[in-house]
């Protein structure tokens, strides 16, 4: 389907984290609606070709670019190293529409364990797991706005947008850190959608409803997580990925420039209960 084929051409998204779960279905989408996308993963050489395979079929189907980057997207060097080779291939500055943030990398560990010494055991949480989970989930954000900003890359009217969760706000096992990182994600939203107003950017945060991803199978107890959510939520299925990324293609649409600072629920009516 080529609907809107036409509506973001020239315009790029980078997705950070598009491998798979909400990333690539995010993938899928833009590609759909004719829109360029540089997406960044930590893979395997196994794994990537896979993947690689993916992108290159939807590439050639929308008629439309999809340039991969399997590289550490925490890493300093690597967010710099990646805007050179990108505003290389772009070759035009003010092209970048989207800015998706997926990452979901961190820490499922308790707080305490009966017996354990948190300054000898590696099974409960620490500060440092705490402090490398938000910054993975949360801080890095920040730093990969302001270099897109700095390279003046960002389109007039671009969108930032991250993922936060139910869990940052009600106890799931061994989430803490996550927990953690998903606040400060939301406190950073509310100051960078007013801070980055004045370049035109717009930033806005989705809670999607529990979504059965690769990242959501590695949360203990995750298919309890799962049943419950069916029986919670009111259309009586769980939220896909696909469900996610309509909204964000909805929040790159001209329609949508008036929301920012906001976190939409995408999850059925799901967080009612």
């Amino acid at each position: 389907m080529h609907s809107n084929k036409n509506q973001f051409i020239h315009s790029w998204a980078i997705i950070l984290g598009g491998s798979s779960g909400f990333g690539f279905a995010t993938v899928e989408k833009l590609a759909m609606k004719g829109m360029n996308i540089a997406v960044l993963y930590r893979e395997t050489a196994t794994a990537e070709r896979s993947i690689k395979e993916k992108f290159l079929k939807l590439s050639k189907t929308f008629e439309i670019n999809i340039e991969p980057f399997n590289i550490n997207a925490l890493d300093t060097l690597a967010r710099h190293k990646f805007i050179e080779q990108l505003t290389t291939i772009i070759k035009k500055k003010h092209r970048v529409r989207l800015l998706l943030h997926t990452i979901a990398r961190g820490n499922l560990k308790p707080l305490v364990l009966p017996g354990v010494d948190p300054a000898k055991s590696n099974e409960v949480l620490s500060v440092e797991d705490i402090q490398l989970t938000t910054y993975a989930m949360s801080i890095s954000l920040l730093d990969w706005a302001r270099s897109i900003l700095k390279a003046e890359l960002f389109q007039p009217d671009a969108r930032i947008i991250g993922l936060t969760s139910e869990g940052a706000h009600k106890f799931w096992g061994s989430y803490a850190a996550v927990s953690i990182a998903k606040a400060s994600l939301e406190s950073l939203a509310t100051y960078m959608a007013i801070e980055l107003s004045k370049y035109g950017l717009k930033t806005n945060l989705i809670q999607a409803g529990i979504t059965e991803t690769p990242s959501l199978k590695k949360i203990p107890e995750s298919e309890k997580l799962i049943r419950i959510a069916k029986d919670r939520n009111p259309l009586g299925r769980i939220t896909k990925p696909m469900d996610v990324a309509n909204v964000v293609y909805l929040l790159c649409t001209d329609e949508a420039s008036w929301i920012n600072g906001s976190l939409i629920h995408v999850d059925g009516g799901e967080h009612c209960r």
